[in-house]
């Protein structure tokens, strides 16, 4: 029996980016999960272009391109493709399996699946909270304000600007 391939959470979550306020993985990093070359990639999408609609897959414009080149620091010599990259977002990442069909490819987007609903989950998680405890409050009477408050900073996202990793738009 072969072994299946196994990649950590961690590895695929940083591999995730927001670009046009869409949750995308880079054809580069995707290329690299499933073990075959961009440009093989590229060419089996471009094949079957009529599975990609413009929801589940986009090339970045130039200057998107540009800050992503510049965030991953210097070149190396052949590092870093020419060309503009496509970018997938999970609908896409999905329909890859089917065309790129190999064992390695199945596994590897069943675990990138599951990692964008894991993060799906967490993000879901908060808001609901957050809806149930203001239901709560207007249900019941002043008495339990103090009990409120403290689950609302429990929860609470801080408000001081984060360190964002990863390619981001730079839309205000």
């Amino acid at each position: 029996m072969k072994k299946e391939i196994s990649i950590p959470q961690e590895t695929i979550r940083q591999k995730i980016y927001l670009i046009r306020g869409e949750k995308v993985m880079i054809d580069r990093d995707l290329a690299e999960l499933y073990g075959v070359e961009t440009k093989a990639l590229t060419r089996a999408v471009k094949r079957n272009r009529d599975r990609f609609p413009s929801d589940f897959m986009f090339q970045l414009n130039k200057e998107e391109a540009k800050i992503l080149r510049y965030q991953f620091g210097t070149l190396g010599f052949g590092k870093y493709s020419k060309y503009i990259p496509y970018v997938f977002t999970e609908q896409g990442v999905a329909m890859l399996s089917g065309v790129l069909n190999s064992k390695r490819a199945i596994s590897v987007n069943i675990q990138i699946i599951r990692t964008f609903t894991k993060l799906r989950k967490i993000l879901a998680t908060h808001k609901e909270l957050r809806e149930k405890i203001d239901a709560m409050e207007q249900k019941y009477d002043k008495r339990f304000k103090v009990v409120f408050d403290t689950l609302r900073l429990l929860i609470k996202e801080d408000k001081k600007p984060k360190k964002r990793l990863g390619f981001h738009d730079r839309k205000p």
